[in-house]
């Protein structure tokens, strides 16, 4: 249970963009992978009568979107793990970052909001573990 209290659950997501990336041709471009997030992978029935479809693309958003969720709830927390779990989520951002840079496979919407959900857990996680701290460890004015 402590594992998943250290690893941020934004690797999750990333872990399989990566697949999706890595899957097929060893260096795809982003038009290969643009292609694979687009296609109609689910279609649900409205009740407006229209008709909704989901891609791949959307499902990692919503998934990225649920993570991110979670890793807030998680970022309350002030003790090592907390404070071990920022580490990683600041490595998985950076990989996030190098791929988005370097690779054309990763140069899509859909990596850019993951990548970018991943920045957010960084940020929302340093700020919530300070505030909490602050409120935790009160300072005298003197």
């Amino acid at each position: 249970m402590r594992f998943f209290l250290v690893f941020p659950l934004m690797i999750m997501p990333v872990a399989l963009y990566n697949i999706l990336a890595f899957s097929g041709t060893a260096f795809a471009t982003a038009e290969q992978i643009r292609a694979r997030l687009d296609q109609d992978f689910l279609s649900i029935d409205m009740m407006s009568g229209s008709v909704w479809f989901i891609t791949p693309g959307h499902m990692l958003i919503a998934l990225s979107l649920l993570m991110l969720f979670f890793e807030l709830i998680k970022s309350t927390g002030t003790d090592r793990a907390a404070v071990m779990n920022h580490a990683f989520s600041m490595l998985l951002f950076i990989i996030c970052l190098v791929e988005f840079l370097m690779f054309p496979a990763f140069g899509t919407s859909v990596f850019f909001l993951i990548g970018l959900m991943a920045l957010l857990d960084v940020m929302a996680g340093f700020m919530v573990t300070i505030a909490s701290a602050r409120r935790d460890f009160a300072v005298g004015d003197g």
